[in-house]
């Protein structure tokens, strides 16, 4: 686990976004250049400057999906240890979405489509980004949802 110091640069934050049992995903682009290529990914992505978690995984998520959610509807949270570097650490949320919001989606130029999956399939798909599965069976299961 990361150190107090290490958090503070952490690298990324990532968001598990719910609504009536499915979880907002993205099929990452196939290119061998980039990590989990062709898999099923979340919303979020790599700081910028001296953003907060919060902050990041927001503007993140209005940058590949446009959508504008205040940090209040972020109800889980949780510093973890970064995906792609384990000696640093990353934020990882969880939050819903109303039905509403997900018809307002209008998908970035990142990945090559994105669906509303059943949380089940997520969290079981071969293709899906092994720790974004670990790390959204744990927050969906604190939350009760799981």
């Amino acid at each position: 686990m990361p150190t107090s110091a290490t958090l503070a640069d952490f690298l990324g934050a990532k968001l598990a976004l719910v609504a009536g049992g499915s979880i907002l995903t993205y099929l990452r682009d196939d290119f061998a250049h980039i990590p989990w290529p062709g898999c099923w990914d979340l919303p979020g992505g790599g700081r910028e400057g001296c953003e907060t978690g919060a902050d990041c995984a927001l503007r993140e998520l209005t940058e590949e999906f446009g959508l504008v959610l205040s940090p209040d509807r972020l109800i889980w949270r949780r510093e973890m240890p970064a995906m792609l570097d384990p000696g640093k650490g990353s934020w990882f949320f969880a939050g819903m979405l109303h039905p509403e919001e997900i018809a307002s989606i209008r998908f970035g130029d990142e990945g090559q489509h994105w669906r509303m999956m059943r949380v089940a399939e997520f969290l079981a798909h071969p293709k899906g980004v092994a720790p974004l599965q670990a790390r959204t069976r744990l927050a969906l299961g604190e939350l009760g949802w799981i």
